[in-house]
Parts: structure tokens; C-alpha cells; sequence
């Protein structure tokens, strides 16, 4: 369980790095609509990571795009951080599936199939007989 320090620092993250991705980084994403989906902080704060939904890109190449510019990422984070905080931590950044896994369990439930459940007035029938 995270500490309230490491929940504010995730909180602080999650909130700069999603101004970062809609305004610094726009070169890198283009029209792709990225949203943090959650930010996990080590205990010393030195580590986070970052969960990361996409929307009208392709999500695995502008993963990649963003895990290769991770460094440039850190430094905008710096700029804007830098003065609130004693270490900028090293990013990791994750594909949140949480989406995607919700669209696929909702298709599956839709496909079974499940016999429709007897009248309730048979039961009452049952319960006056005792």
C-alpha cells in the first residue's frame, strides 16, 4: 500500500504529465489522444510508473514512440517540477489494457449463452404448499 507522501507525489506526476503529453510532447503523439491512467511512485520516489491509455493512434507504435523519447519526457517533467521537488523521478512507462480488457470481457459476457430463470410465481407456489 502507498504511503499518502508516495499518493501525493503520483497525484503531482499523473497530473503534470498529462499537461506535458497534451502540450510539450505534442510533436511526439501527434492527434493520439494519451491519458495517464495511474502513476505508481516507489517508496523513495525515485521510480514511477506510468500507466498510459491511447485513443486515435495505433498503441503499440506510439508506446514505442513514447518509450524512446522517455529522457526528453523526464526533462519537460523537470522544468516543471523541478523546483517543488528534491529528485524528478525515472519514468517507466506501461500500456494500460484496463479498456481494451473491459470492451473484450463485455463481448464475451454478451456471447453466452444463459437460459432465462424460472418465474418467480413457481416458487411462491412452492413456499404456500409448506
Amino acid at each position: 500500500m502507498e504511503s499518502k507522501r508516495q499518493q501525493k507525489h503520483a497525484k503531482l506526476l499523473q497530473k503534470e504529465l498529462g499537461e506535458i503529453f497534451q502540450k510539450e510532447a505534442r510533436h511526439l503523439v501527434g492527434k493520439a489522444m494519451v491519458t495517464i491512467t495511474r502513476v505508481m511512485v516507489s517508496p523513495d520516489l525515485g521510480v514511477a510508473k506510468v500507466y498510459l491509455s491511447f485513443l486515435l493512434t495505433d498503441p503499440q507504435q506510439t508506446y514505442e514512440l513514447i518509450n524512446d523519447h522517455k529522457k526528453e519526457i523526464r526533462l519537460y517533467l523537470s522544468k516543471r517540477i523541478g523546483k517543488s521537488v528534491r529528485i524528478i523521478p525515472e519514468l517507466a512507462f506501461f500500456p494500460d489494457d484496463s479498456a481494451s480488457y473491459a470492451q473484450h470481457m463485455d463481448k464475451v459476457i454478451g456471447n453466452l449463452n444463459i437460459p432465462p430463470a424460472p418465474e418467480e410465481e413457481e416458487e411462491d407456489e412452492d413456499e404456500d404448499d409448506n
